[in-house]
């Protein structure tokens, strides 16, 4: 079953049958089947008092109360739906009338139905945009998440996950591209399962990895081709937006598409057409688009590697999934989690948890983020025997990375930060003391942790802290 779009219905207000009937058709053909008809514009305030409207298409030249005074009406009373002019008057002075007093777009009868669709669709995209804003507001005020069954799937307890939640609940609910960015691992699919989840969509999520695709493969993955569109190709074949239809196609990895595939996304996301490879035919789709990258996309596009339109067009509404080290206060509750999916996965019992462990972990910088725990976690409950986890296996990786490159590379000592506010310089010995004194506060007095910190061995610290 094809989805409604948009969520909100349109109005379409004229005093003929017939071109009420030819407007809401082309819209239908192009997935713009939620629509309202008028004939009659005295009926216009009272179906406005009724329900709500995304866009309305205003016929000027009608009987009763004329196009011209309704759009008046509309844009004193109801400023925030958009009102496209339909008329045949090829005047200038009428478009530009129409124009000042708040008009969104402004066609001429016989109407091009290319110019039609894209005029609805983006006076559809601009009412959603101004009302998701309003939302956002009343949810980032609020401190409640709605739908807290569709993130139970990210564990998390950090204050910057909770306001993605919120952002999550605020923008799910419209047919707008969302693009999400982070590092490898941080769990961009988890959350576009969330975004699908909250969204309530009928059609399935359809998760569909760009990376290694060149423009054939791009395009007879997504769009499927017809029996003999090319040699080899047997039979036709449905593309993943044809099985995305009324849900949401997550595109992972959008960073590494082609040129070439780039242009197609594009014309996909204005248009929502494709066309089957073999086949002149266009298809519609209603499908939700999600997106995800690792990738800097607008240092991308200033370079020119990326389109800049696509990437304007991509990122209608970003989220930034920050990395594990940027929220600490995530790793103890992940490490607990991934001890229980370990265990009941292998077929073990839950090993204990030394004390230790939780300040060990949060010592290291974790380039591979939640992904790199887990699979830490996973490599250590597979070589327990019993008691405590030993925590030999995560010094084998620790230690050594501990130097945590990401870290020393953010602190930079060239402009002479660190001392700007020291009259008197401390001796080395009093800043290596300093640094042992601080990570073994941080580290809660564990050595190993402490000593994971400063990028030296247990030993080499325990003998400093004897000698002090």
């Amino acid at each position: 079953m094809a989805e409604t779009y948009p969520v909100i219905p349109i109005l379409i207000v004229d005093d003929e049958e017939e071109i009420l009937r030819s407007v809401a058709m082309v819209l239908a053909m192009a997935g713009i089947n939620n629509v309202v008809t008028c004939r009659d514009s005295r009926e216009v305030e009272p179906i406005l008092l009724r329900q709500s409207f995304s866009a309305v298409t205003l016929d000027l030249s009608m009987p009763h109360v004329s196009g011209r005074e309704l759009l008046v009406h509309l844009m004193r009373n109801y400023p925030d739906i958009p009102v496209i002019v339909v008329t045949a008057s090829n005047q200038l002075e009428t478009a530009v009338d129409c124009m000042k007093s708040g008009a969104f777009d402004y066609l001429l009868k016989p109407v091009d139905k290319t110019r039609l669709v894209t005029s609805v669709r983006h006076a559809v995209e601009s009412w959603e945009i101004r009302n998701e804003n309003s939302r956002l507001r009343e949810y980032l005020l609020s401190d409640r998440i709605e739908n807290p069954d569709a993130f139970s799937a990210i564990m998390t307890q950090s204050g910057a996950m909770r306001s993605i939640f919120k952002y999550v609940e605020a923008v799910a609910g419209t047919a707008l591209p969302v693009l999400i960015t982070g590092e490898t691992g941080v769990g961009k699919e988890l959350l576009a399962r969330a975004i699908h989840s909250v969204s309530a969509r009928k059609g399935e999520f359809v998760p569909v990895n760009l990376a290694g695709l060149d423009d054939t493969l791009f395009s007879d993955t997504l769009f499927g081709h017809v029996k003999g569109a090319f040699t080899g190709a047997a039979a036709d074949r449905e593309g993943v937006i044809r099985r995305a239809s009324g849900g949401t196609l997550f595109l992972d990895e959008i960073g590494d598409l082609s040129v070439e595939s780039q242009i197609k996304l594009l014309r996909l996301l204005q248009e929502r057409e494709y066309y089957p490879l073999g086949t002149d035919r266009a298809r519609s789709t209603d499908a939700r688009f999600v997106f995800a990258t690792n990738q800097d996309l607008k240092t991308a596009s200033e370079s020119g590697q990326f389109r800049k339109d696509l990437f304007y067009r991509l990122r209608s509404h970003h989220i930034h999934i920050p990395p594990l080290h940027e929220r600490k206060e995530d790793i103890p509750l992940l490490a607990e989690h991934f001890l229980e999916k370990a265990a009941r996965e292998i077929g073990k019992g839950k090993p204990k948890t030394p004390k230790e462990l939780h300040s060990l972990l949060r010592s290291y910088s974790f380039p591979g983020n939640i992904r790199e725990l887990e699979g830490m976690i996973f490599d250590a409950v597979v070589r327990h025997d019993s008691g405590s986890l030993s925590l030999s296996h995560f010094r084998e990786v620790i230690p050594e990375n501990t130097a945590d490159v990401r870290a020393r590379r953010e602190l930079s000592l060239e402009d002479g930060e660190l001392f700007t506010r020291m009259d008197i310089l401390p001796t080395v010995e009093q800043f290596v003391q300093m640094l042992i004194d601080e990570a073994i506060r941080r580290s809660g007095g564990n050595q190993t942790a402490a000593a994971a910190m400063l990028g030296m061995d247990r030993t080499t610290l325990n003998k400093r802290l004897k000698r002090h």
